[in-house]
């Protein structure tokens, strides 16, 4: 009898252990895309002719697909480091590719490409670049911007101002940050001419309250006959950056002009936006995580959490058995950065004998 309780007990025991590793064998499988850079809705094209190679014309969409990426992930002064890219790199960085869409219109090949890049790699990639990548956070962010003719001090917030009509007319699809732009209230307008004087130490934050965004960005473009200057109070995750930026010998009214000047505009804030969600991958915490084996539902969730965070490099099993589950990390971060990120995610962690213990 008691060796048919032991056979009993560690059959359990076995069963318990099968059991826990095809979970996490199916966990893992099913969240391994969440460890990746997926770029979607890249159009490829080619004329459709006796030489045509479809895998040529993919080639182009991989490499499309690569400067988004690059251009979503890294400020535009790092960007000026990676040159000459070559598409066997590329490729070597690339887990898989979907062609969706394809046609043919008046002898043209017409597709929509999506690729998915291995995050480590393109990670790797930019670190032995010495690039610092940026988390591709996208962002709302509340937009002012105010148009003052110098000659005669007229201030311009809805009306006659360009920048409020056509600021979101250009867009790239690789852009961090959507703008809003406030609504027409002529009592900001009126509030804005009484301090036409005292307008770049304006306290904005009246008007900025009646907007449920928390980040916003105050433009103050002055127009001096055929030369243009801006001041942007830039508050980003709750740092205040102030940048001016001068345009000698262009006119807004011309369109290429105009188009400069935003484009110009909207690369300085997606660079102070990236710079204030870097990843310093030179930063490699190593963290250990203990949490109760049998709580089945709690281990599902950390490992969806470990594998959302941009800032986790790495994560494994340490070891397990019947009672615990050790997870070891590593973090590009600090710990109080970590423990942050932990706690918005509603996962609470407590310090026992030099190990962080899940709750």
């Amino acid at each position: 009898m008691q060796i048919i309780n032991k056979f009993y007990k560690l059959l359990n025991v076995y069963i318990y252990f099968i059991s826990f590793s095809l979970l996490i064998v199916f966990f893992s499988t099913t969240y391994s895309n969440a460890n990746a850079f997926r770029v979607s809705k890249i159009e490829i094209s080619s004329p459709f002719e006796l030489n045509f190679e479809k895998n040529n014309v993919i080639d182009k969409g991989f490499q499309t697909s690569f400067s988004d990426l690059i251009s979503m992930i890294t400020t535009s002064g790092n960007r000026k480091k990676i040159k000459n890219v070559s598409i066997k790199e590329i490729k070597g960085m690339i887990d898989s590719f979907t062609i969706s869409d394809e046609k043919f219109i008046n002898n043209e090949y017409f597709a929509n490409l999506e690729t998915t890049f291995n995050k480590k790699k393109i990670l790797k990639f930019l670190e032995n670049k010495n690039i610092f990548p940026s988390i591709p956070q996208r962002n709302k962010v509340l937009l002012f911007p105010i148009l003052i003719e110098t000659k005669n001090n007229n201030i311009y917030l809805f009306n006659n101002n360009i920048f409020y009509d056509k600021w979101n007319e250009q867009k790239n699809s690789y852009d961090l940050l959507d703008y809003l732009l406030p609504s027409e209230d002529i009592e900001d307008l009126i509030e804005l001419q009484k301090i036409s004087k005292d307008i770049e130490t304006y306290d904005f934050s009246n008007l900025i309250n009646k907007y449920d965004i928390r980040d916003n960005i105050i433009l103050i473009i002055y127009k001096e006959s055929n030369r243009i200057r801006t001041l942007s109070k830039i508050n980003l995750n709750n740092s205040l950056k102030i940048q001016n930026k001068n345009y000698p010998k262009l006119d807004i009214l011309n369109n290429n002009d105009f188009s400069n000047i935003v484009e110009n505009l909207k690369q300085l804030y997606e660079d102070q936006w990236k710079k204030n969600n870097e990843i310093n991958t030179s930063i490699k915490l190593p963290i250990t995580i203990s949490i109760n084996s049998k709580k089945t539902k709690k281990i599902i969730e950390l490992e969806q959490v470990l594998y959302s965070l941009d800032l986790v490099s790495d994560f494994s099993i340490l070891n397990f058995n019947s009672e615990i589950i050790q997870y070891k990390i590593t973090y590009n971060g600090t710990p109080n950065i970590f423990l942050n990120d932990m706690k918005e995610k509603n996962l609470e962690l407590e310090m026992k004998n030099n190990m962080w213990i899940l709750k």
